[in-house]
């Protein structure tokens, strides 16, 4: 079979669809770096309240009541074990995010924050897509997830960071916190981490 066949055949599947959908909806929290470059306070609150929305229409879905478009898309985007319970994915995504720009001045917010969106969120897709090779002990982990958490973070770190070792650490450092199998909660832990590895690097 043909390396187009074989991405055509990926793309038809169901599994891969529900992610190609979640990790577009996850890259979009990239957009709060600038927003908060604007006006931070106001990030914040937006995000919290976002979260506090979103969390009131998950209840209201698991009791039988779905709140118009965003019912529609949580179920679209849910993975099948997340979908008789709340899906938490965009509640730790929100609340990293907010972490990131309470703990930590520019850039080193912006930089955990990107490492979320992106490092995260490609890692995942391409692995999906072309992952074979599974890492041991990471629940599921690719090299070739694994390896586009690291050159996607590493890339964005040189726009970002003074020099090239700190913009491979921080791409090592993303990519070691990816690894770890914590479900949804590695959208805390990863723009928490990164953004402490980039502060340490910038004082």
């Amino acid at each position: 079979m043909s390396s187009f066949a074989q991405v055509k055949n990926l793309l038809e599947d169901s599994e891969i669809n529900t992610e190609i959908v979640r990790k577009s909806i996850h890259m979009l929290i990239a957009l709060v770096p600038p927003l908060a470059a604007i006006n931070v306070n106001l990030t914040v609150a937006l995000l919290a309240g976002g979260v506090l929305f979103y969390t009131w229409t998950e209840t209201l879905r698991l009791h039988g009541h779905n709140v118009a478009v965003i019912s529609f898309i949580t179920v679209t985007a849910a993975r099948t074990r997340d979908r008789d319970r709340i899906v938490l994915g965009p509640i730790t995504l929100g609340i990293g995010a907010m972490l990131a720009l309470l703990l930590y001045p520019e850039p080193a917010a912006a930089m955990g924050i990107y490492a979320l969106a992106f490092g995260d969120g490609l890692a995942s897709l391409l692995g999906k897509l072309f992952g074979r090779v599974v890492l041991p002990y990471t629940g599921g982990k690719t090299i070739v997830g694994s390896s586009t958490c690291f050159l996607s973070v590493m890339l964005v770190g040189m726009g970002i960071l003074p020099t090239f070792g700190g913009a491979l650490l921080v791409g090592l450092t993303a990519t070691l916190l990816e690894m770890v199998p914590t479900r949804d909660m590695d959208n805390i832990i990863l723009p928490t981490g990164v953004g402490l590895v980039t502060w340490l690097l910038m004082v």
